[in-house]
């Protein structure tokens, strides 16, 4: 069963004509089930099965400016929890960002987008710890790991695979996962990983860790407060680390 996430962005709109284009761009789109746009707030919801950066470039098609604001499912109206990884440790060449949302008590959304890989097949786990100071041989085994093969494991994600530019684009769903349960630990990729439940350090080739993150209308930042940039602007500035602009990921 596919769960949809429910993405909010801030669009840049300020007439009925923006407000036009924007759902131009999604109207009829496979995958999309539903969407709201809002002139007054600048803000669009959009509900569907798409990767978030998918539905930011569609955004972007209508020719305004689109930040990723939250991200999320409304289960019996509650949101239960998001989170997300920079993987920005490990090969040199390997970054992106993975996103989570809690779906239901007992079922996690995992997307992302991850540059930099060799073309094939790759393993995405989730690992015991957090800890990133020897980068990604620091993280600990594959959380809930107990015993050498387990598949079972809570930690133990899906293949993913990378096409001939080295990028993958990725959306999967994972029963049993808390998120709660896992904020802190951390999101490794195993390379050349495809039925093998086994690890070894030579095999991680990415990781960052995972933190909690904005669900739906949960963040209303437009300022930011360290330097008074608009969220329009953010990702241009010089040093700027925010997950947005991680150089050749996708958000």
């Amino acid at each position: 069963m596919d769960f949809p996430s429910t993405t909010e962005y801030a669009v840049q709109m300020s007439c009925n004509s923006c407000v036009n284009a924007v759902k131009k761009t999604l109207e009829g789109v496979d995958g999309i089930s539903s969407f709201d746009v809002n002139l007054e707030e600048q803000r669009v919801v959009v509900k569907s099965v798409l990767l978030s950066s998918q539905i930011k470039e569609l955004l972007e098609k209508s020719g305004r400016k689109v930040a990723l604001q939250g991200y999320g499912t409304e289960f019996t109206g509650k949101n239960l929890g998001a989170a997300v990884a920079a993987i920005d440790m490990g090969k040199s060449m390997v970054q992106g960002v993975i996103r989570l949302v809690q779906a239901s008590p007992k079922t996690c959304v995992i997307e992302g987008t991850i540059d930099g890989l060799k073309p094939g097949v790759h393993r995405l786990n989730i690992h015991e710890y957090g800890d990133i100071s020897n980068g990604c041989n620091s993280c600990g085994d594959i959380y809930g790991l107990k015993q050498k093969f387990d598949k079972d494991a809570s930690g133990n994600l899906d293949v993913i695979k990378a096409g001939e530019t080295g990028r993958s684009d990725f959306r999967m769903v994972k029963d049993n996962l808390s998120i709660s349960d896992i904020i802190g630990r951390s999101m490794v990729i195993h390379e050349g990983k495809d039925i093998s439940f086994t690890d070894n350090l030579s095999d991680r080739v990415g990781c960052g860790v995972i933190a909690r993150s904005a669900g739906l209308f949960q963040n209303v930042k437009k300022i930011c407060a360290c330097d008074g940039v608009n969220i329009w602007n953010e990702k241009v500035q010089p040093g700027n680390t925010a997950e947005n602009e991680l150089p050749n990921a996708k958000i």
